[in-house]
C-alpha cells in the first residue's frame, strides 16, 4: 500500500471526536493517547515505506542499466567470438591451402600443428585426427638435427623414399619461444622437380659442351679424310688389273666412307639447314649415292638393286644432306644384314591421284627391329650397334621433316626393315624455299 493512503488513514482516525476529555489529577502529566501514538507510528511507517519506494525505484533503473551494460557486453563477447572463429578459420584454410608443409613442434618433437601439405611430405597422409599422429623415430633423428645444426632460417635437403621412388625435401625452421615453453616451427617444400629441372639443365650444358667438341673434332677429321678418300680412289684406279690389291682398295674405300658418313651425321646434326635449295632429281642421286656405296656393298658380300618408276622424281632439296640420308639409311641396311643379303632401293615417281609425291624406299634383308623400339629408333643417341653415336636416323627424320616430308618404318623381325620417305614434288609447297 502507498504510504500517502495509509498516513491519510491515521488523519482520519486522528480528527474524529473522542468525546469528553477526562481531567487528570494536578501536578500528573496527561499520559499520551493511544490514538496519537499509533498515528505517529503510522507516519514513521509511512515515511519509511516512501523511503523505501524510492530506493526500490531507483534500484530497479540501476538494475535497468546494468542490464542494459550486459546487453551490449554479451553483445561485443559474441561479435568478438565470431570474429575470432572467422579468423581462425581463415587462418586454417590459409594453412591448408599454402603449397608448402609446415610442422609445429613441442617438446620432445611432439606434433602440435601441422597442415595436409606436411602431413603428406612425411608420408603421414592416412593420419585420421591431429591428436593421433606422432613422428616417426627417424623424423624426429632428422629434426632434432635440423635445429641442432642449423641456424634459423637456413635450408637443408632430405633424401625421402616413397612408392613413387626418392624425392627430395628443403627443410627451414625456427624458434617461437613464449617464455614458458619453446615451440619449433618447420617449413618443408619438395624441390624434387626443381633438382630434375637443375640436372637437366646441367645434362643440356654439357651436352651443348660436347656436341662443340665433336663438331669441332668432326670438322678437323673431314680435311685428312677427304685427302684419304680422294687417294683411295686413285689406288682403285691404279689397282683395276690387280684383283688382289683392287680388293684390298675396296675394304679401305669402304672403311673411309662408313667414318665419313659418321663424320657428316655429327656436322650435320648440329648445324643448322642450309637455305640454297635448288631442284634436285632423287633418282639421280639415289642412283649416285649407291654407285659411291658399292666398295661398301662389295666388302660384306652384299647386293644392291635399284629401280625407278615414273619420269617425274625431281623436287628443291639440298643435295648434300639428301646424300647423307640415303648414306644413312643404306649403312644401318648393311649392319642389319649378313653377307648375301640384298638390299633393295626403289624411287618411285608415278603420279597417283591419293599419294601426290615421290617415294623413296629402302627395303633390306636383315634381322629387323623389334617392336618395342620402333617408336625410339629416331631418338637422338638411341642405337643398337656398339660404338656407334647414334645420330644417323635422328639426322635422317630431321632431314626429311626439313624438306616438308616424312619417313616411315616397318620392321619384320628376321625377315626385314622398309623405310619409306615421301617428299612433295617440285611445284607443291616446296619450291618457295628454292634460291634463299
Amino acid at each position: 500500500m502507498p504510504a500517502a493512503v495509509v498516513y491519510q488513514a491515521m488523519e482520519n482516525v486522528r480528527e474524529k471526536p473522542q468525546g469528553k476529555a477526562k481531567l487528570t489529577a494536578p501536578g500528573k502529566l496527561p499520559s499520551p493517547s493511544p490514538k496519537r501514538s499509533l498515528a505517529k507510528a503510522f507516519r514513521s511507517f509511512a515515511n519509511a515505506a516512501g523511503s523505501l519506494e524510492n530506493s526500490y525505484s531507483q534500484l530497479q533503473m540501476e538494475v535497468s542499466r546494468l542490464r542494459l551494460q550486459l546487453e551490449k557486453a554479451n553483445q561485443d563477447l559474441t561479435q568478438s567470438l565470431e570474429e575470432n572463429k572467422r579468423i581462425r578459420a581463415y587462418l586454417s584454410r590459409t594453412l591448408e591451402c599454402l603449397p608448402c608443409g609446415v610442422l609445429v613442434v613441442g617438446r620432445e618433437y611432439k606434433m602440435k600443428l601441422a597442415n595436409s601439405a606436411g602431413l603428406c611430405l612425411l608420408g603421414m597422409c592416412q593420419s585420421s585426427t591431429q591428436a593421433s599422429m606422432s613422428i616417426s623415430k627417424e623424423v624426429m633423428g632428422k629434426l632434432h638435427a635440423v635445429t641442432g645444426s642449423q641456424l634459423a632460417g637456413a635450408e637443408t635437403e632430405w633424401p625421402v623414399e616413397t612408392e613413387d621412388g626418392q624425392r627430395f625435401l628443403s627443410v627451414s625452421h625456427t624458434m617461437l619461444d613464449d617464455g614458458s615453453d619453446r615451440e619449433w616451427i618447420f617449413i618443408l617444400r619438395d624441390i624434387t622437380e626443381s633438382k630434375r629441372l637443375e640436372r637437366e639443365r646441367e645434362t643440356a650444358r654439357r651436352t651443348q659442351d660436347l656436341a662443340q667438341m665433336a663438331m669441332l673434332l668432326a670438322h678437323e677429321i673431314r680435311n685428312p679424310l677427304g685427302s684419304l678418300e680422294l687417294f683411295a680412289g686413285l689406288l682403285a684406279d691404279a689397282t683395276e688389273d690387280r684383283p688382289v690389291l683392287h680388293k684390298w682398295v675396296d675394304q679401305v674405300q669402304a672403311g673411309l666412307r662408313t667414318l665419313s658418313a659418321t663424320v657428316n651425321n655429327v656436322l650435320q646434326f648440329h648445324s643448322e639447314p642450309r637455305s640454297d635449295l635448288r631442284p634436285v632429281d632423287i633418282a639421280e642421286l639415289l642412283r649416285e649415292t649407291l654407285d659411291f656405296l658399292q666398295p661398301l656393298a662389295r666388302q660384306r658380300g652384299m647386293r644392291l638393286e635399284f629401280n625407278v618408276h615414273g619420269a617425274e622424281t625431281t623436287f628443291c632439296g639440298d643435295v648434300h644432306r639428301l646424300q647423307q640420308v640415303f648414306f644413312n639409311l643404306a649403312l644401318n641396311a648393311f649392319r642389319a644384314m649378313s653377307p648375301g643379303g640384298v638390299l633393295r632401293v626403289s624411287v618411285d615417281g608415278s603420279d597417283h591421284a591419293d599419294e601426290p609425291a615421290i617415294r623413296v624406299v629402302f627395303r633390306d634383308e636383315g634381322t629387323g627391329i623389334p617392336s618395342l623400339m620402333l617408336s625410339r629408333i629416331f631418338d637422338a643417341g638411341f642405337t643398337t650397334n656398339p660404338g656407334s653415336p647414334g645420330l644417323g636416323l635422328a639426322l635422317t627424320k630431321k632431314v626429311v621433316e626439313q624438306h616438308k616430308g616424312n619417313i616411315q618404318v616397318e620392321s619384320d623381325t628376321g625377315k626385314g626393315t622398309t623405310f619409306t620417305l615421301m617428299f612433295p614434288r617440285l611445284g607443291e609447297g616446296n619450291e618457295s624455299s628454292a634460291g634463299r
